[in-house]
This record gives structure tokens, C-alpha cells and sequence, in this order.
């Protein structure tokens, strides 16, 4: 449900049980919003304050929507300033499935396909006759990780190119037969950038700028492949040993990072990419279901990695995730497709837990405050239930098309054939899906004599395009 429910839930009737049905109701939305909001305050400064981290920014999706969007503590300590939630974080390897993305932008234009051998485009690498481009974006090819370390080696402070991290470590034996394991390598996303390059005839990040961040307006986002967070950033990586103090983080030398794990942005930037899973409105179909499908192993074992995204449940909820972590920097983002939610959390230090921590905190909070939500919904599906035992309707908590449903002849019919039941003894939400783009609740309304059937189907802004009462099957 959007969370910015004052307009959507505006009730401008004057009549008497229509302002009693927007008290009730609004009332419920606003405690709701307000508990939350706390509660996530809450969970971000006691991790920090755990951790020593020195900051996060976080924003929250739901029903599609970004609905929060705040920072906590400080994105510089000396001197210190405050984190804001305009400013950018580095966002690692979360980078991984815009390059796969990218991959499947130009699968759909048949340029190139998941099926393709890399020796299509780079036959020089080992066994690039036997490694698929599908392989290098699920971790199963085989070809050796370059960065494992939670830290900048030394010969990662001196500039490097994508060919000259493949000529060192996609020219070596594979780790293993591709497609027989799963082992996590950013080699792998080096050899897709450059995969992308040749096909699309451009720079992996011109061609992810033009194809995808534009379009979704995250006009934050940045490449810092070539060098720090820009000085309007004015947020600085640190580090520590074990449990001593923090210290700035060194940056990478130029061209370590490339299509693995080069982007930065806002939090609220990358919630756009995650409300464009959510209504899938960048790829096909098709395309998503690649994206989001669960690789298997030769033999047919999951890996529970999807092309750069991890997929599988927390909390009973389908989430597509990944972590992210570069020099100075550690981030989180969660997106829960069926649920339409997503939490993204950056944080401003390498190697520690809590973006983690913070990501848990409020995925727990998010699904606890959708049932403070489903209670809100279920008191105005039962105030709207009373009233069409009286004929009557709030037609501003309708859309055009169900104002047009609620003729007068349907108002007779609805209160002739409700009324005579009475007040129900219960009134409960039994289920909620999807349908069409819009939020499909299910209640159970029981009588002494009969039980009902009561659906709705809600639209992102919180207006109902249906309300329908049959009996129960």
C-alpha cells in the first residue's frame, strides 16, 4: 500500500457516516505511516550505533512506491557532516544485475544470446568454446575470482583494464568444468562488460547511461571506476582493523571495478531500479524470468543465483537481492516482487555487517506494518460493506470506472440483498495477490446465516478500481 495516503484517502463527503468512515480509516493509515517511520529510525541508529558504522542511507518501496527515503549519522567524521539522503554511496557488486541487464537488452535485439559461447566475442580466453554467457552472469563458468578479498591489495592501487584482468585471470585454468559449481567471481562480469562493449559498439557505461539509467531517471547514479565519489558527494569511505578506529578507505585504482561493481547512486536511485523490477517496465517478460530464474548446476543442484541477483525467500516472501561491497563502502538491496516491496540500505564502510543487519531490521518491519496496513484495509472494506447496506457509497475512495459500476440500480440491489443480513460477526482479510497492475484483497464477511466473499482490487495510488460481494464457495 502507498504510504502517502492522505490524498488517495481523502473522503470529501459531508455526510455524517462518510467522515466517521474517513476517521476511522485514515486514522489507522497515519498510525500505521507513523509507527513505521519510527520503527525504522529505530533499527538504523541502534545498528549503527552497534557497528560503528558511520552511516546509511536507506529507502523503502512499497506497493511500488518509494514510500521512505532517510540517512543516519555521518557521511564524513572529519569534519563532520551529516548524511543526507541526496547523497551517493557506492553500491558494489548490486551493480551486477545491471550488467546483466545490459546482457539481456541486447539479447532482445539479437545481438547476442544468454546460449552464446564466449568465444563468440573473445575466443582467446580458456575454454571460451564451452563457456556460455549465461554461465558468466550465474558464477557457474569456472574462471577464477580477481577480487575475493575484503580489502585493496596492493597491486589493486595501480589503474588496470578489463583486458588486462582477463589476460591475467580468464587465461588460466578454470576453477572447475562450467556449469558443474557455483563460485562467486567478479572475473566473470569483467568478461560480460566487454562482451556487452563488442556488441553493443559502445562503452559499458554509455550503453548502460543510455539504455537504462536514463530511462528510469536515476540520474544520480555514476560510474567511480576512474575515481573517488565526486566532491558534492561529500561522502567518504572508511575503514578499520578488527576493532580500532575508522579510517578513510583507499580508492581502487582505475579499472578494477568496470561492470561489476562501478556504480554509485542514491538509495533512492536504486529504489527506482527496483520498483522497475517490481512493474517489470525495462526488459520483456521473457527477460525477467531469465533474470530472476534460479540457475541449476549440470546435475541439476540450485545454486539460488538467479544472472546477478540472488534468489530465493526470507520470511516466506519471494525476494531477489544482493549485497554489494567496494573500498569503503557495503550495501543491501532487497526486492520482494509479489509484495511489491523493496528495502535498499548503503552504508559508508567495508567489511561490516550493517547494511545487513539494517536490511533484516526493516524487511521485518515491513511485512509487521502490512499487517497494521491489511487491519487498516479491512476496517474500511467493512465501513464500505455498511454502507452499501444503506445504499450509499464514498464514491472518492473509487475510481472513475467503479464509480460508473455503483449505478443507482446497482446501490438498490447491493443494499435490498446486504441489509437484511445484519451486522457481520466477523470481517476478516483471508488473502492478497496480484491482478492487472493492481492489489488484489480477498475478506471473509460471516453472518449468523450465510458467509460472504468480498474482493477488491486497489490501485497504486490506494483508490479501489473494485469492490465486488458474492457468497462463499
Amino acid at each position: 500500500m502507498r504510504r502517502s495516503v492522505t490524498v488517495a484517502l481523502a473522503i470529501l463527503s459531508a455526510a455524517a457516516p462518510v467522515r466517521a468512515q474517513e476517521s476511522a480509516t485514515t486514522s489507522l493509515l497515519h498510525s500505521a505511516q507513523a509507527s513505521f517511520s519510527s520503527a525504522v529510525d529505530s533499527v538504523a541508529s541502534r545498528v549503527l550505533a552497534r557497528t560503528g558504522v558511520p552511516s546509511a542511507s536507506v529507502a523503502v518501496v512499497r506497493d511500488g512506491r518509494l514510500v521512505y527515503a532517510q540517512a543516519y549519522g555521518h557521511a564524513r567524521l572529519e569534519p563532520g557532516l551529516p548524511a543526507t539522503p541526496d547523497m551517493r554511496y557506492s553500491i558494489g557488486s548490486i551493480s551486477k544485475q545491471f550488467a546483466a541487464a545490459c546482457v539481456l537488452l541486447l539479447q532482445q535485439e539479437g545481438k547476442l544470446s544468454l546460449d552464446d559461447r564466449v568465444s563468440r566475442w573473445l575466443p582467446e580466453l580458456t575454454r571460451a568454446d564451452e563457456v556460455t554467457v549465461r554461465e558468466l552472469l550465474s558464477h557457474t563458468s569456472g574462471y577464477q575470482d580477481y577480487w575475493p578479498q575484503d580489502y585493496v591489495p596492493p597491486m589493486m592501487r595501480r589503474p588496470v583494464t578489463a583486458a588486462g584482468i582477463m589476460d591475467r585471470w580468464a587465461k588460466k585454468p578454470l576453477d572447475f568444468d562450467p556449469g558443474t559449481r557455483w563460485q562467486y567471481s567478479n572475473t566473470n562480469y569483467v568478461i560480460a562488460g566487454a562482451i556487452v562493449e563488442k556488441a553493443a559498439g559502445m562503452p559499458f557505461f554509455d550503453f548502460l547511461r543510455s539504455r537504462i539509467l536514463k530511462p528510469l531517471g536515476m540520474e544520480s547514479a555514476i560510474s567511480i571506476d576512474v575515481s573517488r565519489l565526486p566532491p558534492q558527494a561529500e561522502v567518504t569511505g572508511y575503514m578499520r582493523y578488527a576493532l580500532g578506529p575508522l579510517h578513510p578507505a583507499p580508492k581502487e585504482g582505475a579499472g578494477w571495478l568496470f561492470a561489476a561493481c562501478e556504480l554509485a547512486m542514491t538509495a533512492s536511485d536504486l529504489a527506482k531500479w527496483d520498483i522497475s523490477l517490481i512493474d517489470e517496465s525495462l526488459l520483456t517478460p521473457a527477460s525477467y524470468r531469465e533474470l530472476e530464474t534460479e540457475t541449476l548446476r549440470k546435475d541439476g543442484v540450485g545454486t539460488g543465483y538467479g544472472l546477478g541477483v540472488t534468489v530465493g525467500t526470507s520470511a516466506g516472501h519471494r525476494v531477489i537481492e544482493h549485497s554489494g561491497e567496494v573500498s569503503g563502502f557495503t550495501a543491501r538491496n532487497m526486492v520482494f516482487p509479489d509484495d511489491r516491496a523493496a528495502v535498499v540500505v548503503l552504508t559508508n564502510q567495508d567489511a561490516a555487517p550493517a547494511a545487513r543487519a539494517i536490511a533484516q531490521g526493516v524487511t521485518g518491519l515491513l511485512f509487521t506494518t502490512q499487517d497494521a496496513d491489511t487491519r487498516a484495509r479491512v476496517a474500511q472494506a467493512r465501513e464500505i460493506f455498511q454502507g452499501l447496506q444503506r445504499g450509499e457509497i464514498d464514491r472518492s475512495l473509487f475510481t472513475d470506472d467503479a464509480n460508473a459500476y455503483f449505478t443507482d440500480r446497482a446501490l438498490r440491489d447491493f443494499r435490498s440483498s446486504l441489509a437484511p443480513l445484519g451486522t457481520p460477526r466477523d470481517f476478516r482479510q483471508v488473502s492478497q495477490g496480484l491482478r492487472g497492475g493492481m492489489l488484489l484483497r480477498v475478506f471473509r464477511a460471516v453472518f449468523p446465516t450465510r458467509t460472504l466473499r468480498v474482493w477488491t482490487f486497489q490501485m497504486p495510488d490506494g483508490k479501489l478500481e473494485q469492490y465486488q460481494v458474492a457468497p462463499e464457495g
